[in-house]
């Protein structure tokens, strides 16, 4: 990861005033995606992404959703992390950056002890950010998604908060 990344790369809740731009990132990043996402019939529309950002926002309500997804408290404290950068984007650390921010936000703020995360196994770019900021493979998933219109294995992976780094 550059430095110059990992100063201006920051993860947040996202907001109803986000819709246009992230709109316009997916019409523009939508065959840089088609490999690594599921299909998605109009989630390019920003009627869609409205509903998106509503239906995300009732989960952070309900505490289940941050800039991390599927939230869990009790004696499994853990999160889901995933995701996708712009194609003007890549290579540049943006990724690496943006995954060790959520790590911070998961084990620092919100003390959680576990997050996981799951890769195509032909995305080794994603497995790269991955690993970058110490995260272990602990499996392979059989059928696990329907990313581009067919189930696909993944790779899982996790990182512990006594593992991550500071």
């Amino acid at each position: 990861m550059t430095a110059r990344a990992a100063r201006w790369v920051s993860v947040r809740l996202v907001a109803g005033d986000d819709v246009p731009a992230v709109t316009e990132l997916l019409l523009r990043s939508r065959g840089h995606l088609a490999l690594w996402e599921p299909l998605h019939d109009d989630s390019s529309t920003e009627a869609s992404q409205r509903a998106s950002v509503a239906a995300l926002l009732e989960r952070h309500a309900a505490g289940t959703h941050l800039p991390l997804d599927d939230v869990v408290r009790g004696a499994f404290p853990s999160a889901a992390t995933g995701s996708w950068v712009d194609a003007r984007s890549t290579g540049r650390g943006v990724a690496t950056a943006a995954v060790a921010a959520t790590a911070r936000l998961a084990f620092g703020e919100l003390g959680l002890h576990r997050s996981e995360a799951s890769t195509p196994l032909h995305h080794t770019a994603s497995q790269r950010v991955l690993a970058r900021n110490g995260s272990t493979r602990v499996g392979t998933a059989p059928r696990c998604v329907r990313i581009a219109g067919r189930w696909q294995d993944h790779h899982l992976r996790q990182l512990l908060d006594e593992e991550a780094p500071r």
